[in-house]
């Protein structure tokens, strides 16, 4: 049983697996994991790692379950490294992993844990071909899986949920969607050919740029006025500063490098947040 397209051997087998592990969309997750675990105080660190590994275990399976369907299932990708009985495999392992993660985190800490993170796989699993046709859930669950990174992430830590971490869930989530929009308006005329209902393909790009941008600028004044409240660090409205800078610059550019822009500054937007919880300097002289 051929478990690859191309290449031989373990070296060619290990490569064509590693594949699947798309760093550009896996690290915001990881980050979110870790960025929960901050907000929570104290981490420790047994535990952020099963939790970071569970996040990137769901990640995983949604990268692999996505490259299937695409190409051995709608036939859209012009190629793939894993055969259809590699894939299979890929998402078996991934999904023991997810498991045996789960079942650490249930002996660790609780129930409610494993409650938090068994959707980040659901999502992950049924994104194609079942989420990913759909405008709505095309468009959130990639964001929605962040925002319970978040959450999840702030649990195994501290065993509760207060209103910070549900709220900058909630940031993410609207910020994330946006950015959502914007990516999947790359594919617009290819989404159109096969019917794909994406919000592009729905509302056409210029509205869909309308309802991205609104999106963003929702999140950011949240930020803003969760700062302002106190319930967010006063220094995270540097975040939003910083997203709102890179998201001007992208307003002006194509689909394509309007995403790479947004998506490396949501890594910056996560970054000041982080910095903001854990020194919060300007909250320091106020």
């Amino acid at each position: 049983m051929a478990l690859v397209r191309d290449g031989t051997g373990i070296g060619g087998t290990a490569r064509a697996f590693w594949s699947q592990v798309h760093p550009v969309f896996m690290t915001p997750p990881l980050a979110a994991s870790l960025f929960g675990a901050v907000l929570a105080g104290t981490v420790d660190p047994v535990l952020a790692a099963v939790h970071v590994f569970a996040m990137f275990a769901a990640v995983y399976t949604a990268h692999v379950k996505d490259g299937y369907v695409d190409f051995h299932v709608r036939d859209e990708d012009d190629d793939h490294p894993l055969t259809a009985a590699g894939c299979h495999v890929a998402l078996g392992l991934s999904t023991v992993t997810f498991v045996l993660c789960c079942i650490a985190l249930g002996v660790l800490v609780d129930a409610t844990a494993v409650v938090l993170v068994v959707p980040t796989w659901l999502i992950a699993y049924h994104h194609a071909p079942q989420l990913d046709t759909n405008p709505v859930t095309a468009t959130t669950g990639y964001p929605l899986g962040i925002a319970l990174a978040v959450v999840g992430g702030f649990y195994v830590q501290a065993s509760t949920l207060t209103v910070v971490p549900l709220a900058f869930a909630l940031i993410f989530l609207t910020l994330l969607s946006g950015v959502k929009v914007i990516d999947d308006a790359q594919d617009y005329a290819y989404d159109r050919s096969i019917e794909k209902r994406t919000v592009a393909v729905v509302v056409g790009p210029d509205r869909a740029y309308t309802v991205a941008y609104g999106l963003m600028t929702l999140a950011l004044v949240a930020v803003v006025g969760f700062a302002v409240a106190r319930i967010f660090p006063v220094t995270a409205m540097l975040a939003a500063l910083a997203f709102a800078v890179v998201a001007l610059v992208a307003r002006r550019a194509d689909p394509e490098l309007a995403t790479m822009l947004l998506i490396r500054g949501s890594y910056v937007f996560l970054a000041v947040l982080v910095a903001a919880v854990r020194f919060d300097p300007i909250g320091d002289l106020v």
